[in-house]
């Protein structure tokens, strides 16, 4: 049976990369940094190419975000979506409240223009602010089932089947489509954009909507980067004296 699914992702910057903070606390400091997706969103655009594969049917990709988020949005085209949504912000930091409200009104006319989604995917949490919280406010507001954490899918005869993993196993459950679900990494391995597949994403159009805000979210104070931890290094001699430092230490550990 053919589907629609829409996957949600977010500009993130490089998890890999160097971060700094600006002199007030109140952003990073982008200039030296690149942006991707997270990797949970990595898996959920893939998981999405696959069902689309699999069933047929068609794939939506969408982010809320800076002009310069059309760039996460063509990777995921390279990758085999076929249509991509930037809901352009103006600057401001949105916080879940916001970016849920966002994604519904989006959602909402698409329905209005007959495009229902059988499925709407996003990553677990997002690398920057890891928050958890805006797929399930998404299927709140929707009033759909939401499973969350997902590391196994298969879809059959309008249900979606997840499997998640917790400390005591895996969890089971069947979901009535159409479903809001988080997925996790690990799910499955996410493939390379192919040459060809770049060069179609880069002439693909881009849909550009204008959000609503809305207020009554989370509030920033300001950013705190983490302790970092101290290493300390004990040189233990040259040539064959550094030999027996080695052995000397293994033995105080027990290691020999």
């Amino acid at each position: 049976m053919p589907m629609n699914v829409l996957v949600c992702v977010k500009r993130v910057p490089a998890t890999a990369g160097h971060i700094a903070l600006s002199a007030d606390g109140q952003e990073i400091d982008t200039r030296y940094l690149g942006f991707t997706v997270s990797p949970h969103e990595e898996c959920a655009v893939e998981e999405a190419v696959r069902l689309i594969e699999k069933h047929g049917g068609s794939s939506t990709v969408l982010t809320l975000g800076p002009e310069a988020a059309v760039d996460q949005l063509r990777d995921a085209m390279a990758l085999g979506i076929e249509r991509a949504v930037l809901l352009e912000t103006d600057g401001r930091e949105w916080d879940p409240v916001a970016t849920a409200a966002a994604i519904v009104e989006s959602i909402e006319t698409d329905r209005a223009a007959g495009r229902s989604y059988d499925l709407v995917m996003f990553g677990n949490e997002s690398a920057d602010s890891a928050g958890y919280q805006v797929g399930v406010r998404v299927a709140d507001a929707l009033d759909l089932p939401c499973a969350t954490g997902i590391k196994a899918l298969e879809t059959r005869d309008g249900k979606a089947m997840v499997r998640r993993q917790t400390e005591a196993g895996w969890e089971t459950a069947d979901l009535a489509l159409p479903a809001v679900l988080t997925v996790k990494e690990g799910i499955n391995l996410p493939r390379y954009p192919s040459l060809p597949g770049r060069l179609k994403a880069k002439k693909k159009e881009i849909e550009r909507r204008k959000p609503r805000w809305q207020d009554g979210g989370l509030e920033k104070i300001r950013l705190k980067l983490p302790a970092q931890v101290e290493h300390t290094v004990e040189i233990l001699g040259k040539n064959g004296d550094a030999g027996a430092q080695v052995v000397e230490l293994f033995q105080r550990l027990r290691l020999l």
